[in-house]
């Protein structure tokens, strides 16, 4: 019998008293151990349209997108959105949880960011390159995937559409 990746994550959430009748897009995300803040609940993205953020904290790239991301959380969150972030280390300081979280201060980054120095979110989401956002509509199912910096256009038309979905 083959164990996957989403059901492992399926039987975490169950354990924590927060299964859901069916693994989403956000589960394995959910089932991260390691929190750069506060571990965030299922029930916060419940109903809820979600960037799942794949960045390094010393990346140009993914600190190019972080403005949209802030604004985006700003005007939407009341509206629906949420951001969770996963953190997949480039270099060496990268892998310090002190670091990047005085990082994550420092780029006015306020979501729950999941510390993935194992790339093992990385690898579940299928992700090569950073930034990557994955959008994931109000059911839980990956419906959008923006790689690279310079697409905040196109970021807030997808946070839009999915909005509008009901």
């Amino acid at each position: 019998m083959k164990i996957t990746q989403s059901a492992i994550a399926a039987a975490v959430l169950f354990l924590l008293g927060a299964a859901a009748p069916s693994p989403t897009a956000l589960s394995p995300v959910l089932a991260a151990s390691q929190w750069a803040g506060a571990r965030p609940t299922p029930h916060q993205f419940q109903g809820k349209v979600t960037i799942v953020d794949v960045f390094t904290v010393d990346c140009y790239n993914c600190q190019n997108v972080v403005p949209a991301l802030r604004d985006l959380y700003a005007r939407d969150r009341a509206h629906g959105l949420e951001i969770v972030g996963v953190h997949a280390p480039e270099t060496p300081p990268e892998r310090d949880r002190a670091y990047v979280k005085q990082s994550l201060a420092r780029q006015g980054i306020v979501w729950p960011v999941a510390i993935d120095n194992g790339f093992s979110l990385w690898n579940a989401y299928g992700v090569t390159s950073w930034p990557t956002q994955l959008f994931i509509d109000r059911h839980g199912r990956l419906r959008e995937t923006i790689v690279g910096d310079s697409q905040d256009d196109r970021v807030r038309a997808t946070v839009e559409s999915l909005l509008n979905e009901r």
